[in-house]
């Protein structure tokens, strides 16, 4: 008998239907097979499959099966595949004899003892049986919250494949998963530290918060031992939380990797993926044989920290021009290419020399920087530099800016853009041409400023709309609708490896 069965497969975090044909045949010899690009993992799982099958309670009485897995042309990796297959099988063996396994899509892995374990991707099933207007979704108990986050769907949970058969003959109804009016009540992360931790360093702290304020790439650049990482580790604190939007499309991703924590319908905060300079090019932006995001995509809404940048190799770090320029990643195999957003605020930190001292002689510090391009340089908006703390600041008793008085300024200068892009995730940041000509419009007076600071520091066209950007943040913070001399000589004034480099 033949039966159908729908699940998924995921590419990348991407889903897209599975039909899983199960034909049971009892009579010719006894063979199992499995066709349509089954990887390892799949065709093992089939002994799984079948003991999980007889220590439920089912007999079956087969001969020849025969199991197809379509689109035949796309790789199925995974063990998301197994509870369907056992579905598949049992309804061929006629132990389920309704059709109602077809309005839904099925996915979940077995244990030997016919539970149903979690798997990679609940959420991206849950969009795909939208999107192909299914009933709804049979998922393992631990992934119910996380694709309840979709409206209009059924999800249904199971816990053993004794209950999703019972379910799909009608002998037991199970009410779908609602989720709670605190979708990210379990995502709490525990409060960034406060900014009033980090002695001196105020101009430094006005710079972050220009970058918090219009979602700017960050280098900071100073001797070991002056705050730069205490500064990094603040940042999250004071952006602003995720969006409905922006935690769909973060949730998404750690929902494929399987990363998302277990209970979390959403995530509420922006990612921080500080990443060690031993990195891989594939760790960093993604890739493999079956292509998966990297730490570039997982901080996607989020902050990407690269400590010791010039010690990254330059290979890797030549990889983040794409990822800075477009917001995604594009990897591509002989069979296609595959897309992974990677929207990201990227805040890096180093010393001025290998040595990790401020040199007397220029020539060191430009050796130096010769690990870093000039073209990546260009894609950071604000070069700050991080000098020693003088004795007094760092014994002293007065309190410097903390990170509420810093998130009050983020907080006003995200409402202006706001309104003014009518876009929640819309910043200065992400201006195209056609944006900065309408809001970054420079007055004469501006226009000779600029005209004299390219000149001087050889800024490129891409440094020159940086600039611009970066001025348009100041002029909110300081709640202007244009940008003016001083909001203009300010941005020009964190061009600091335009001047050295």
């Amino acid at each position: 008998m033949l039966a159908k069965v729908f699940s998924y497969v995921l590419l990348g975090i991407d889903a897209i239907e599975c039909e899983v044909e199960v034909n049971v045949d009892e009579s010719g010899m006894q063979k199992i097979l499995v066709v349509g690009l089954p990887q390892i993992a799949v065709k093992e799982s089939i002994d799984r499959v079948l003991q999980s099958i007889a220590n439920s309670g089912f007999a079956i009485k087969w001969r020849r099966v025969l199991i197809n897995l379509a689109p035949a042309d796309v790789k199925k990796d995974g063990p998301s595949l197994d509870l369907p297959i056992a579905i598949g099988l049992l309804r061929g063996s006629k132990y389920i004899t309704t059709e109602r396994a077809r309005d839904y899509l099925i996915a979940g892995e077995l244990a030997l003892d016919g539970r149903v374990r979690k798997i990679k991707g609940g959420l991206s099933l849950a969009l795909l049986a939208k999107r192909q207007k299914k009933s709804g979704v049979i998922v393992p108990q631990d992934n119910a919250r996380e694709c309840a986050v979709v409206e209009g769907i059924d999800v249904i949970p199971v816990t053993t494949l004794t209950q999703a058969t019972s379910f799909l003959n009608g002998n037991l109804e199970i009410d779908p998963f609602t989720l709670d009016d605190k979708p990210y009540a379990l995502s709490q992360l525990e409060d960034a530290p406060d900014f009033a931790d980090v002695r001196g360093q105020e101009g430094v702290k006005r710079a972050v918060t220009l970058a918090a304020a219009g979602a700017h790439n960050l280098l900071m650049m100073g001797p070991p031992g002056t705050g730069k990482t205490m500064l990094a580790s603040r940042l999250a604190g004071i952006l602003p939380p995720l969006s409905r939007e922006e935690s769909l499309e973060t949730t998404r991703i750690y929902s494929a990797l399987g990363l998302l924590p277990d209970g979390v319908a959403l995530m509420d905060r922006r990612p921080v993926r500080p990443v060690h300079h031993s990195a891989t090019a594939q760790a960093l932006v993604g890739g493999g044989t079956n292509p998966r995001p990297g730490e570039v995509s997982m901080a996607h809404h989020g902050i990407l920290f690269l400590d010791e940048l010039p010690e990254f190799g330059r290979n890797v770090l030549e990889m983040l021009r794409q990822p800075l320029e477009s917001g995604e990643v594009v990897i591509s195999r002989a069979v296609g290419s595959m897309k992974f957003p990677a929207r990201f605020m990227l805040v890096a930190a180093m010393n001025p020399t290998a040595k990790g001292n401020s040199p007397s002689d220029p020539r060191a510090r430009s050796k130096y920087l010769d690990k870093l391009s000039g073209p990546l340089l260009d894609r950071i908006d604000i070069h700050v530099e991080v000098p020693a703390v003088p004795y007094h600041e760092l014994t002293g008793k007065r309190a410097g800016t903390d990170s509420a008085a810093m998130r009050t300024q983020v907080e006003s200068a995200r409402a202006v853009q706001k309104k003014r892009f009518a876009n929640d995730s819309m910043t200065n940041a992400r201006m195209n041409s056609k944006l900065l000509q309408k809001h970054a419009e420079l007055s004469p007076a501006c226009l000779l400023l600029m005209k004299q600071a390219m000149e001087e520091l050889g800024l490129s066209a891409r440094a020159y709309d940086k600039v611009r950007r970066v001025a348009r943040t100041i002029a909110d913070l300081d709640s202007s609708e244009s940008i003016g001399e001083t909001h203009l000589a300010e941005a020009v004034g964190y061009r600091l490896l335009d001047r050295t480099y």
